[in-house]
């Protein structure tokens, strides 16, 4: 077990800086604080050696940069083969009117970013728990929660949204 002596301060000292830097990198907010929070995860369980350091917060950052780098590699190979997947098949047919996708809440979810609506899926329609979550998609649990917090304000934000133009409309 690591010794969390000095890490909850590291953590509060460093994060945002840590977020801000990697949002410079990627330019997507909310994939940069999954990264730092990463980042920080993988730290807390080395502290015993990372605390001795005299820049423990060089290896975060370098941690960091290097999952964000390996998250565009990933995200650009996944556009490529979805692109000739969805060149190759038909399009699917479009679902009954009844279904979730014609009411706000289905067209909201739809504009969250996929890792969000994947945590609220898994969360709320197949009621998992944060832990079984991150096990299921090999998250850590703190990420799981970062997530599901995010993608709830979006959604929130989201439906707020649309309910103000209907209002407006009608």
């Amino acid at each position: 077990m690591w010794e969390r002596a000095g890490f909850e301060e590291f953590y509060q000292a460093n994060y945002g800086r840590m977020v801000a830097l990697v949002t410079a990198v990627t330019g997507d907010r909310v994939e940069a604080e999954d990264v730092v929070q990463d980042a920080f995860a993988r730290a807390l369980t080395r502290w015993n050696r990372l605390g001795g350091y005299d820049l423990p917060e060089a290896w975060v950052r370098r941690v960091s940069l290097r999952l964000a780098i390996d998250s565009g590699r990933r995200l650009r190979r996944v556009v490529r083969v979805t692109a000739r997947l969805a060149a190759q098949r038909p399009a699917p047919p479009p679902p009954p009117e009844d279904s979730l996708g014609f009411t706000d809440l289905g067209r909201a979810l739809r504009e969250l970013p996929l890792r969000h609506r994947e945590v609220l899926v898994l969360y709320y329609l197949a009621d998992l728990s944060v832990g079984q979550i991150a096990a299921e998609r090999g998250l850590p649990p703190g990420t799981v929660k970062t997530r599901l917090a995010a993608a709830r304000r979006r959604l929130e934000r989201e439906l707020a949204e649309r309910s103000e133009a209907v209002r407006d409309a009608g």
